[in-house]
């Protein structure tokens, strides 16, 4: 299928060929009628893409602080590649659709195959030929409401929940600047709500159009017309609300707003406008200042979102998807029009000279509908019919032959897999990427383009019968490793996954009754830290032990951005559980032993941890697991100590041994190195020679045991005892 992406490094624009999404659960798969470009918001994006790098910092200065955090904890080299990974990617433009359902996910019983949607989201109402929509973020188009109309309903939403926010009364009067699309539709909606309206805005068409659309009164807000027309309005006492609908670094707009508004009045920002309040003029009216998030509540929630659990009514009266149904029914039934707003549609074939006459000018539009053309012949395709894999009994590993590659597949390509696996196995001699595969197709394009796979598909099915692939790179969310990893091993392939191999004890039990059933046990869990140089290098000059060893592990993991997945307990499990299997594997790796009890302690909330191993020897392992620490101090610090000798490590970037000598590795040049690269090489070697697998699968299965016991110990308070498994 066909999609819009933009490279936001270079600015290039592109209609790609992407894989076609898969119809996941708990969504739909929707086939594209028109969409809508977002003047506004999509041409800002647009054109920082096209500024320098130094542009680009300034513009968002938000993702420069990030930037020096990242430097600071993971080192230049590391923080640039993974910078430029992000960059130099495709991204998707668009959030504003209306389509017809091709494919129906299960638990989803509201919609029907053939139904017209409205859909909405900046990562599933894409200019797409096809979309994969979850289920709180589409609505079923009113009868009689035209696609090209419906494919309004999200930017409607984005204005809607403003006018809420506003709490617009009957009789009162308000001020709208920036009158372009959010602007226009503001408006109306305030129109309809028996609201006097004046508006804004240094375009005369413009304003011409919005007092067409049920304005007062329109004028360029340097002017004194806008002032007299809010005086005439309102005796002189000034407009009861001001909606910020404006974009641009000028400070005009809340100036206006505070000279304009009544005493104890409310201004509420819509777009992206500098906000530079004067303090006085604010301060003296008590103005009431709001900010309208979006297309309403639930946005930003990945529980709303993507797992479609919905806010009760009798609490949350306007949520995302309630607004999105509520301005279909409002241009259903006359009470705003969109057609006037309409300035060209174009088919989507041409929609990068499109973007271009928008960025450049040639274009002046309000707002631009991509056109789809019906390709009724393709309306199946996106439906493969399932394919079951077998359960099989592998023979024993065998050497590859002379000179052929490992040929591997990845499942997932996120920001790990793109920064911190695939640099390194794009360039290593002897492998082959034969398939990358992912949910969003945008991603496994990316993915081919930058790395070189041969094929990029959404068919995991596909590439588990490919008899040629020999190994499958497990690099999704934590929730579906354990699944994902049972169907590799079944058939028949090597399994390298990133951490955690399971969240569970049933899905753990799952893992090893597959490696039984098959007799497939060629499985890598990406516990790196035990192929880090440095650590390698340290435990080597700390040398044998003869007597218990006592070992503290310092982690100071940090806040979680809100909205970050990691914090969807309910479906991807603590963060903990996530993270945690990396350092009781370190902490086994260098006590050579598995653990056989677990203790754990947390403040309240189990913000901060205290997970204490005990081993067969007597040797106990302390991990500090703390959230609330100082985000310039580093990540990872250890201390080892037994037999009068203390070996020390400190973030990846310094180790030392205490002894009879002294030993001090000297400050890597480069960057912090926590072992992917060797731990790769390592697999790789072990898939290519059919010998054994970096970790013995006991040892796996122990470290993800320890992990899984840390929340039964917590409720408990008493140690858990670990029995061995195989």
């Amino acid at each position: 299928m066909k999609q819009v992406v933009q490279n936001y490094k270079s600015g290039e624009l592109a209609v790609l060929d992407v894989p076609v999404p898969g119809c996941k659960p708990g969504g739909v798969l929707v086939r594209t009628a028109y969409s809508l470009i977002s003047t506004g918001t999509e041409l800002m994006k647009v054109s920082e893409a096209g500024m320098s790098m130094l542009g680009k910092a300034r513009s968002r200065p938000d993702q420069v602080a990030k930037v020096v955090q990242s430097v600071a904890t993971n080192g230049v080299p590391a923080t640039y590649r993974k910078v430029m990974g992000k960059l130099d990617s495709y991204t998707p433009l668009g959030y504003s659709l209306c389509g017809v359902v091709e494919q129906v996910g299960a638990g989803v019983d509201d919609v029907k195959v053939g139904d017209l949607v409205a859909c909405a989201g900046n990562e599933h109402a894409l200019h797409a030929e096809l979309n994969w929509v979850p289920k709180n973020l589409y609505t079923p188009v009113p009868d009689g409401l035209a696609p090209r109309h419906a494919a309004f309903g999200t930017v409607g939403s984005i204005a809607l929940q403003g006018v809420r926010q506003g709490e617009s009364r009957l009789g009162e009067v308000a001020l709208v600047i920036g009158l372009g699309l959010i602007g226009q539709l503001v408006v109306q909606l305030l129109a309809a709500s028996g609201v006097r309206v004046v508006g804004a805005d240094p375009d005369p068409a413009r304003c011409e159009l919005a007092e067409r659309l049920g304005a007062d009164a329109c004028a360029d807000p340097g002017s004194s017309a806008v002032e007299a027309a809010v005086a005439e309005l309102t005796d002189g006492h000034g407009v009861d609300q001001v909606y910020l609908a404006a974009g641009g670094g000028s400070n005009q707009p809340v100036e206006l707003a505070a000279r304009l508004c009544r005493d104890r009045g409310r201004v509420v920002d819509i777009g992206k406008c500098r906000l530079d309040l004067p303090w006085n003029a604010y301060y003296e009216k008590e103005l009431d200042v709001r900010f309208s998030r979006s297309y309403g509540p639930g946005r930003y929630d990945p529980e709303y979102e993507l797992e479609g659990r919905d806010y009760p009514i009798g609490y949350v009266r306007w949520t995302e998807r309630r607004n999105l149904a509520c301005f279909l029914d409002l241009m259903a039934r006359g009470g705003v029009d969109v057609e006037p707003l309409v300035s060209h549609v174009a088919d989507f074939d041409d929609a990068v000279e499109t973007y271009r006459s928008l960025k450049d000018g040639e274009l002046k539009a309000v707002a631009v509908l991509f056109r789809y053309p019906e390709q009724a012949e393709e309306a199946g395709a996106a439906e493969a019919p399932a394919v079951a894999v077998p359960a099989v009994h592998v023979k024993p590993a065998k050497a590859r032959p002379a000179g052929s590659p490992v040929r591997i597949a990845f499942v997932g390509a996120g920001n790990y897999a793109t920064s911190m696996l695939l640099p390194h196995l794009a360039e290593r001699e002897g492998v082959e990427l034969s398939t990358v595969v992912t949910t969003t197709a945008l991603s496994a394009a990316n993915a081919q383009r930058k790395f070189g796979f041969a094929r990029a598909t959404t068919d995991l099915d596909a590439v588990l019968g490919d008899k040629s692939v020999d190994a499958v790179f497990v690099v999704t969310r934590h929730s579906s490793h354990a699944e994902l990893t049972r169907k590799a091993l079944l058939a028949g392939k090597a399994v390298f996954v990133e951490k955690p191999l399971a969240l569970s004890e049933d899905e753990l039990a799952g893992v090893l009754a597959t490696v039984e059933e098959s007799g497939n046990d060629r499985l890598q869990v990406g516990f790196n830290r035990r192929f880090a140089p440095l650590l390698q290098e340290a435990k080597k000059r700390f040398g044998a032990r003869t007597g218990p060893a006592n070992l503290r592990y310092l982690v100071n993991a940090g806040r979680l951005e809100h909205g970050s997945w990691y914090l969807r307990q309910g479906s991807e499990g603590s963060r903990f559980a996530g993270e945690g299997g990396h350092f009781i594997d370190t902490a086994s790796w260098l006590l050579d032993a598995d653990p056989v009890s677990v203790y754990a302690v947390a403040t309240p909330g189990n913000e901060d941890l205290q997970v204490v191993l005990r081993y067969p020897d007597g040797s106990t392992a302390t991990i500090s697991y703390v959230t609330t620490g100082a985000s310039g101090y580093p990540k990872e610090t250890l201390d080892l100590v037994a037999d009068g000798k203390v070996l020390r490590l400190d973030d990846f970037v310094r180790a030392s041994v205490y002894g009879q000598k002294r030993w001090v590795s000297s400050r890597l040049p480069k960057a912090r190195d926590k072992g992917q690269n060797a731990e790769l090489a390592a697999f790789v070697r072990a898939v290519r020679t059919g010998g054994p697998m970096p970790v013995p699968l006991e040892s796996l299965v122990a470290t993800t045991a320890a992990t899984l016991a840390v929340p039964a110990g917590l409720a408990g308070g008493a140690p858990v005892t670990l029995e061995k498994r195989r």
